[in-house]
Parts: structure tokens; C-alpha cells; sequence
């Protein structure tokens, strides 16, 4: 079933994101993961593209078998970097031999050891082409990434919102945000989306705080931010990874009730391919 009619019939949408690991046995860990996530009922999974298509297969074989062996809908990630259009056609035609409705269409990170992105010769240099040439030669659900902060490549909150205006109208159905911790920022986008026209759904992503070394880590990567007031509430208990753990996920768990409240179409998990704190905050929302 295509996103785009889920978030149509039903509301909120839950989701969680995972990313192919690198062995069997990481394999086996994240559908052990999946297996418990299950009953949540989500209404999709999404599962990530490697930088430079490194996991292209594995992307392929593991939205296959979690539509078709475990029962949930799937998104596949799919991105510009180091494709010809021809191997494009390739991997969505292999996605639409495994049943597999929906693409996040993105451009995608440059591959490991290279600072900038490159444009493959024969391929595309933004998701708002690599969309246009999908839905003109294919019948997927596509989805596409926004950033509330800003694209960190991207300072000029404007010309960001340009971007993505021009990408929405490539043949966008949703957007899913990137990661944020306040939700100011958020609702502040949101309205500015409105204001340029841009009115499909966007589903915020949310990563809770269990590590806080790594959540600053990730920020310092995508363009994301941590307030100090946010910050504060770690004052002592940085190395303590229990303590740690509880207060980010009750953020998460104010995060969603907030925005669900205040009329966000869902929540898009990022799980980092675990299961505990998602179904925690799931569980205190729907109770």
C-alpha cells in the first residue's frame, strides 16, 4: 500500500527507519529487532541506502523481505550518488518485483573519504531529478527528506525552502524531517513550507537522546541543534548511560505528544536498528 493513502486513511502514522547491517549476524539482530517492533503496528518501515549505493542490495532483499515475510510495509531509500540512470532503472525495477510501493527519493551523503558531493556522469544531481525521472517512468509513492534547521550544506533558510519547493513540486507525495530535539522548529517550518505552497504531509523524525556523546555527534553531522536548556538536563549524569537514557526518552516521549497534538500526521523513528526506547515512547503515547 502506498504511504501516500496511509497517511490519507489513517492518523497519526507511526514509522521507524532501519539501516542494513554489515554481517549475518548483524542481519539476524535487526530482525529479531523488527520481530519486536511488530506488534507496534507500524504503518511503514523505511530502510537506508548506503553512501555511494554500498548497500544497494541489501537494501533491495531487506524492504523484500520485511513487506513479504513479515508483513510491513516498506520504503526503500534510494539515492543519486555514484548512478547512471540506467542502474537506477535497475534497482527500481528490482523494487517493483518485490511488491515495494514506496521511495524515499534523496540525493544522498558523498561517499566515505570524499567531502563534497559529486554528480555521476549519466546520473542526477539533486532528488528533485532523480524524482522527476521516477515518476516518469514508474507508478511509486515517493518521499522526500526536509530539513527544519536548515540543509547543512545550505545555510540560507530561504534558498533551503526553495529547494525544497522545487523538489516537492518534482512529484513529492510526503516529506519526512530530519532530526530535531525542538519542536520549535518544527512548527516554525512547517508554517514557512505553507507560506511557499508546499502543502503535503511532513512527518517529523525523531531520534531520542541515549547516548549523549553520540546524539551530539550526529548533530555536529546532519545540521541539527541542541539547546542548553535541552543540554542542562544531563548536568551530572553525562556518564551515567541509564540516567542518561531515561531523561532522553521522556523528551522524546513530550517531543511526540506535543507535535501530535498540535496536528503532525505522525512519527517517523529514527531506531539505530533497536527496538527498547521506541517501543517505550510508543507505549506511553498510546497509553
Amino acid at each position: 500500500m502506498k504511504i501516500s493513502e496511509k497517511l490519507k486513511s489513517r492518523s497519526p502514522v507511526f514509522s521507524f527507519e532501519f539501516f542494513p547491517p554489515k554481517d549475518e549476524e548483524g542481519f539476524q539482530g535487526l530482525f529479531e529487532t523488527i520481530e519486536k517492533l511488530k506488534p507496534a503496528n507500524p504503518s511503514f518501515v523505511s530502510v537506508t541506502y548506503g553512501a555511494g549505493g554500498s548497500t544497494r542490495s541489501k537494501t533491495v532483499d531487506l524492504v523484500g523481505k520485511i513487506k513479504n515475510e513479515i508483513g510491513i510495509e516498506s520504503m526503500a531509500h534510494l539515492t543519486c550518488v555514484g548512478h547512471q540512470k540506467e542502474e537506477i532503472v535497475l534497482v527500481l525495477e528490482s523494487l517493483k518485483k518485490c511488491g515495494i510501493e514506496n521511495i524515499l527519493a534523496l540525493r544522498g551523503d558523498p561517499p566515505k573519504g570524499e567531502e563534497q558531493f559529486v554528480k555521476t556522469k549519466g546520473g542526477f544531481g539533486y532528488a528533485s531529478e532523480l524524482t522527476s525521472f521516477i515518476k516518469s517512468k514508474f507508478l511509486f509513492c515517493i518521499g522526500a527528506a526536509c530539513y527544519p534547521e536548515g540543509h547543512i550544506e545550505c545555510p540560507d533558510l530561504q534558498k533551503d525552502m526553495d529547494n525544497l519547493k522545487r523538489k516537492v513540486d518534482s512529484g513529492v507525495d510526503f516529506l519526512i524531517t530530519q532530526l530535531f530535539f525542538d519542536n520549535r522548529h518544527y512548527f516554525d517550518f512547517v508554517r514557512r513550507a505553507e507560506k511557499e505552497g508546499i502543502n503535503i504531509p511532513i512527518i517529523p523524525g525523531i531520534m531520542p537522546i541515549l547516548n549523549l556523546r553520540q546524539s551530539q555527534r550526529f548533530t555536529k553531522m546532519c545540521g541539527a541543534s541542541l539547546s542548553d536548556s535541552l543540554l542542562a538536563k544531563f548536568d551530572g549524569f553525562k556518564d551515567n548511560l541509564d540516567k542518561v537514557r531515561e531523561i532522553g526518552i521522556n523528551h522524546a516521549i513530550e517531543q511526540c505528544r506535543e507535535l501530535l497534538l498540535s496536528g503532525a500526521p505522525g512519527i517517523h523513528f529514527y531506531t539505530l536498528n533497536k527496538s527498547k526506547a521506541t517501543l517505550a515512547i510508543l507505549e506511553n503515547l498510546r497509553g
